[in-house]
């Protein structure tokens, strides 16, 4: 059985650059239009070029996201933007709906096609209908069960299988949600979610005087409030139920959260799941997490306190160079001398730890506290580093 595809977001081409660096073997993106992410960053034209150029030269493979539900108007754009994303040899498009399914059809005949989560698949005749149509892969709905992903594998045996494995879970079936719009005017399906699910929410009892809350909470309640995905534990039986990509959440999340979830992934995948590599998946902001329903019903989804855990480490700075045994680094939260620094890197430097002595700034000049904001400076390191290696501090 051939390794599963580890597959990351990337909100922007530096995001991008960074999942690779950290194990990746495949990001998926959003264009600057089509794409369910509008807040993220996103990629120009140029930008992609560049993207799957870079990622091209590693082996690696870069997917596109255009999967709002498409009204009549974005038809012709969209015939555009496939045949854009062909000429620059992405390796695949995500569609949602199936009108533009048949337009990828026929304006970029050699470009791959995936389904995205948005459309929901839940069961095998609705994956042989898509690959009929011409997809060569389906993302699953997350509602799915270990069994339920099986069965759908043993009825498609040559379909490609991809499933979330780690981050945040729509409290709607996979996504398919108007709160935003109702509330806010802002369409879920076209990119602009404002994840009004995350809100405290309170309900009046009819025939009764002010509020009734759900939970003895004096925010309110979070009935709508998902907990985290985390599969980390599980990967070898997603790949037993016939699972080929397992993609990880986050194309509004930070560069360390990435580099944190893409290193312990593949480290996992590579060298097989251990308590220390569990802890990882701890070290950047999350929510609770859950198993969601790989094993089954599950009524504890819900996360009802809408709390969110910083996470096990700070992230400190990322390496710029490292040259003559010192480690020059950009500043991202305050260190001084004689702080005890964790390296997060792809190297055996991994989890290496390394005290800041004889600082110094960008001017070459000593220093004993790192307190300009994306400010450079340097120290001893006995540890080889790599740009783009992150040091981060133990809470």
């Amino acid at each position: 059985m051939a390794k599963p595809e580890l597959l990351a977001p990337a909100g922007n081409l530096a995001k991008l650059k960074c999942a690779f660096r950290f194990g990746a073997d495949a990001v998926y993106v959003g264009g600057k239009a089509f794409s369910l992410r509008a807040f993220a960053d996103n990629f120009t034209d140029e930008e992609l070029a560049e993207g799957i150029s870079y990622a091209h030269a590693r082996g690696k493979k870069v997917y596109v996201a255009a999967n709002i539900f498409a009204r009549n108007g974005d038809l012709p754009a969209l015939a555009e933007h496939f045949r854009t994303l062909e000429g620059l040899g992405a390796d695949a498009v995500l569609v949602s709906d199936l009108g533009a399914l048949s337009v990828c059809r026929e304006a970029a005949p050699a470009l791959p096609v995936h389904i995205s989560t948005q459309a929901n698949v839940t069961n095998a005749r609705a994956a042989a209908v898509f690959a009929a149509l011409g997809a060569s892969r389906v993302v699953l709905a997350r509602e799915l069960s270990l069994g339920e992903i099986a069965r759908i594998h043993a009825e498609n045996p040559v379909l490609e299988l991809e499933a979330f494995v780690h981050g945040a879970m729509c409290i709607s079936y996979s996504g398919r949600c108007y709160l935003s719009d109702y509330l806010d005017g802002r369409p879920a399906n076209r990119g602009a979610c404002v994840q009004a699910c995350r809100r405290a929410y309170r309900i009046r009892s009819e025939g009764k005087d002010g509020w009734c809350d759900l939970e003895e909470d004096g925010r309110g309640t979070y009935v709508m409030n998902s907990k985290d995905l985390n599969m980390s534990a599980h990967l070898s039986e997603l790949a037993a139920a016939g699972v080929c990509s397992f993609k990880i959440e986050g194309r509004m999340k930070s560069e360390y959260y990435l580099a944190t979830v893409v290193n312990a992934y593949r480290r996992i995948l590579d060298g097989g799941w251990s308590e220390q590599l569990a802890a990882e998946t701890e070290c950047a902001a999350h929510r609770a997490y859950t198993t969601a329903y790989a094993f089954g019903e599950n009524h504890d989804t819900v996360l009802s306190d809408g709390s969110q855990e910083e996470g096990t480490c700070t992230f400190i700075a990322v390496v710029k160079d490292y040259r003559e045994g010192r480690a020059f680094v950009e500043m991202r939260n305050r260190f001084r001398a004689g702080d005890v620094l964790e390296i997060l890197s792809p190297s055996d430097a991994f989890l290496k730890s390394v005290r800041v002595e004889e600082m110094l700034d960008g001017e070459g000049r000593p220093c004993a506290d790192a307190s300009f904001v994306q400010g450079v400076y340097s120290f001893p390191c006995p540890y080889p580093l790599a740009e783009g290696d992150i040091l981060r501090r133990r809470r």
